[in-house]
C-alpha cells in the first residue's frame, strides 16, 4: 500500500466520480483506476461501488476513508511540525475575518506581525460569520476572527478580549442628547424602537438579537444588511437605531455618522476569539499571529 493510493481513495470519495476525482489529482483516469483496482486486489476488498450514475463507497470503504484520513492528517501534521523547526521565521497563514470588525482591528495588528516576522505570509478571508466558521473546521482557514458563542462544536478558540458595545442613534434622536450629559442607556428603553441590523448569519445580529430578548422584547426589525457600515449610515438618515461593538463606535468618519451611546452598566460586550479547528496543529507563524493579535487588541482596549 502507498501513499499516494490513499489519497487517490479519498479524493474518490470527495467527487464520487473517476473523472473528477483524476482531474483533482492531475493525472489520467485510466492510471487512477489502476491503482484503485491494485489496491482493492492486494486489499482483498471492493472499496468504491461502480454504477452509471455515481460511484459509491462500500463498508469497507468507509472504514478505509476513515483510517487513510487519520494517517494523511498525522503525515501533515509532522511536515508541519518539522518544517517549524527547520524554518522557524518562515510560513503561511491562512486568516479569516468578518469584514467589518477586521476593518477596524487588521490595521493595527497587521503592519505590527509584519515588522516582526517579515518573512510569513498572511493571507485574509472575508465572510460572514458562520462561513468562516464552516471555512475554519474545514481546515480551509488557520484561524478566524470571531466572536462568541461559536455555533461548530469542531472549533476551539483563545480569547481575544472583550468589547463594550455601545447604542447608535440618529442625530435627532430622543436620547442623543445623553451624548452631552453621559446618561447610559438601557436596552429596555429601546422596546418601541425600530431597529437596524445585520442579516443572518453575521455574529452580531445573534448578539443584538439575544440582548434585546434578554431585555423582555422582539426588536422590530425595519432594515437589514450585510455591511455594517451601511447599517449605521440608515441610522445616521434617521432610519432606526442599532447596538455596534465599541471598535467601530469609535471609529473616525466623516459623514453620516450616527450618535453613540454608551448603555447601562451592566454594559454589555461581545467576546472577540481567534478560532481554530480542535487537534488541529497551531504552526509556530499561527501562534506569533495570534499573540500579536492579543496583545494590540489589549492595547486597544486601554485606549
Amino acid at each position: 500500500m502507498e501513499f499516494r493510493q490513499l489519497q487517490y481513495v479519498l479524493q474518490i470519495a470527495s467527487e464520487r466520480n473517476f473523472s473528477r476525482a483524476a482531474e483533482k489529482l492531475h493525472i489520467a483516469q485510466p492510471s487512477l483506476s489502476q491503482q484503485l483496482a491494485k489496491l482493492e486486489k492486494e486489499l482483498g476488498v471492493m472499496l468504491f461501488q461502480r454504477n452509471t450514475s455515481a460511484v459509491e463507497l462500500t463498508h469497507a470503504g468507509v472504514k478505509f476513508v476513515e483510517q487513510a484520513q487519520t494517517i494523511i492528517n498525522a503525515v501533515e501534521l509532522l511536515r508541519q511540525e518539522m518544517t517549524d523547526i527547520s524554518e522557524l521565521r518562515s510560513g503561511r497563514v491562512v486568516v479569516g475575518s468578518m469584514a467589518i470588525t477586521g476593518a477596524h482591528l487588521l490595521p493595527y495588528v497587521l503592519p505590527v506581525f509584519k515588522s516582526k516576522y517579515p518573512s510569513i505570509e498572511i493571507a485574509l478571508l472575508e465572510d460572514s460569520s458562520l462561513n468562516l466558521e464552516k471555512l475554519t473546521a474545514s481546515g480551509q482557514s488557520d484561524l478566524s476572527l470571531l466572536s462568541l458563542p461559536l455555533e461548530i462544536p469542531t472549533l476551539d478558540y483563545k480569547v481575544l478580549g472583550e468589547e463594550r458595545i455601545d447604542l447608535a442613534v440618529p442625530p435627532e434622536h430622543r436620547l442623543a442628547f445623553r451624548a452631552e450629559t453621559g446618561t447610559r442607556t438601557s436596552i429596555g428603553e429601546l422596546k418601541n424602537e425600530a431597529f437596524i441590523v445585520l442579516k443572518e448569519g453575521q455574529g452580531f445580529r445573534k448578539i443584538t438579537m439575544d440582548l434585546c430578548r434578554d431585555a423582555g422584547f422582539e426588536p422590530s426589525v425595519v432594515f437589514e444588511s450585510n455591511n455594517m457600515e451601511t447599517v449605521q449610515s440608515l441610522v445616521a438618515a434617521g432610519m432606526g437605531v442599532t447596538l455596534v461593538p465599541r471598535f467601530i463606535s469609535r471609529a473616525p468618519r466623516s459623514e453620516f455618522v450616527p450618535v453613540y451611546l454608551p448603555l447601562a452598566e451592566p454594559a454589555p460586550s461581545r467576546t472577540l476569539v481567534i478560532a481554530y479547528r480542535k487537534g488541529r496543529y497551531l504552526s509556530k507563524a499561527a501562534e506569533a499571529f495570534i499573540d500579536t493579535f492579543q496583545s494590540m487588541v489589549a492595547d486597544l482596549a486601554r485606549e
